[in-house]
């Protein structure tokens, strides 16, 4: 009997990074305490996340979810083999990382002009050239940097992105040598034949570096999304525990694909992620009793 496959761009290993603790929390009206963020953190890790996007290094008036930075960075018990990231938007933002314990930074520019400009106070061509800057300060301070491109396949307050200019910024980008790129769905446009064709050439363009797919699951498709990108060659993705997360800036944006289902999904498929799906379903189901709400995902409500 044949056998359906993905065909030869599937991997047999993809790399999920966990960014609910940044993305997912920031968008909670509940101010989650710095200690229940450390015991989520520290489960995550335990339950096989080698990557997670710990905390935003952005103003505490803007972001309040984020104030506790680096007090929650100073007091994380690291684990091994586990790279613990914060997003920066501007120099400030960078030299807060640089002071701080994590282990790479991400500087991550929005495609869409007016998006920057409600997310940063500056328009996309400004905050591109101060980029390079935010680079380097990083790479002085010994930081790893991930590279990222916002609203890369469309933006709620300008409609469509045009691919040659989200293939500008990476190229633009990939001269400063990060370690590693972040392409991401910020209001969760993408259909998976935009995903396919983009996520292909950008593939194309970072030969071994790594490119993390960050999906949002505004209009439903995050899943069949991170499929049709495994077939374009990408290797690793965000994810969100429960589905949490969303923009301040991008109205009616829904959270990443949960975690669960990503991992779930990548075991039906085959496909190896080292991370125990049971374990990071049992951190979500907490946090629901905690927030006092139920999550979006589906796979930690089956017991």
């Amino acid at each position: 009997m044949n056998r359906f496959t993905l065909g030869e761009a599937a991997p047999s290993r993809v790399v999920i990074r966990e960014v609910g603790p940044r993305d997912g929390f920031q968008a909670e009206d509940v101010i989650i305490p710095t200690d229940m963020k450390l015991k989520v953190i520290g489960d995550l890790a335990r339950a096989g996340i080698t990557h997670i996007q710990a905390v935003s290094f952005v103003h505490p008036k803007r972001v309040p979810q984020m104030a506790d930075a680096e007090q929650l960075m100073e007091s994380l018990e690291k684990q091994p083999g586990v790279v613990y990231s914060g997003l920066a938007l501007n120099p400030a933002g960078v030299k807060r990382a640089a002071a701080s314990r994590v282990d790479a930074v991400e500087i991550s520019i929005s495609a869409s002009d007016s998006h920057s400009r409600k997310n940063t106070g500056m328009g996309r061509d400004e905050a591109m050239a101060q980029a390079g800057d935010m680079i380097s300060l990083a790479r002085d301070a010994g930081l790893d940097v991930i590279a990222g491109v916002q609203c890369a396949f469309g933006c709620v307050y300008q409609g469509s992105i045009p691919e040659k200019q989200v293939l500008d910024m990476v190229e633009a980008f990939l001269v400063h040598s990060p370690q590693a790129l972040c392409i991401a769905d910020t209001t969760g446009m993408a259909g998976p034949l935009e995903v396919g064709g983009l996520m292909s050439r950008i593939a194309s363009m970072a030969g071994d570096l790594p490119v993390f797919l960050h999906l949002h699951d505004t209009r439903g498709l995050g899943l069949v999304n991170m499929t049709a990108a495994i077939m374009s060659g990408i290797h690793h993705f965000d994810a969100s525990l429960g589905g949490m997360g969303g923009c301040p800036f991008v109205p009616g944006a829904a959270g990443n694909i949960p975690t669960e289902e990503a991992l779930y999904l990548m075991e039906r498929l085959g496909i190896a992620t080292g991370t125990a799906v049971d374990q990071v379903a049992a951190c979500t189901r907490a946090l629901e009793i905690f927030l006092r709400r139920i999550l979006p995902g589906r796979i930690h409500r089956l017991k």
